[in-house]
């Protein structure tokens, strides 16, 4: 058994093939996401992955529209999106493949 924390990973991904993780996986990436109200990332794109965002908790402005709590959005290589936190918000992301370097801010 192993034990980690999410704290200790890297803005909440715990897998994918990077480092600190607690699985190290070339097929995917798996985050668990805390935003204040008002945060907010950059419009970006991927080249390679398609990026699931899950909203859990929240309500959060993407691709020009507002989403809550069980709304699934999946964001194809390509297509670009950013991201205001309307409230305090909870997402799960899973990005596949894992792709480290594939972030693009436009």
């Amino acid at each position: 058994m192993r034990h980690d924390r999410l704290e200790t990973m890297t803005k909440g991904w715990f897998v994918g093939d990077f480092a600190p993780t607690a699985l190290r996986s070339e097929a995917c990436e798996v985050a668990i996401k805390h935003y204040a109200e008002g945060d907010h990332e950059a419009s970006h794109m991927h080249k390679v992955a398609t990026e699931i965002t899950a909203i859990v908790s929240g309500r959060v402005r993407m691709l020009g529209a507002e989403w809550g709590p069980g709304d699934i959005l999946t964001i194809e290589p390509g297509e670009a999106t950013d991201f205001l936190a309307l409230t305090d918000v909870v997402t799960v992301v899973v990005k596949t493949p894992s792709a480290p370097d594939d972030k693009y801010v436009l």
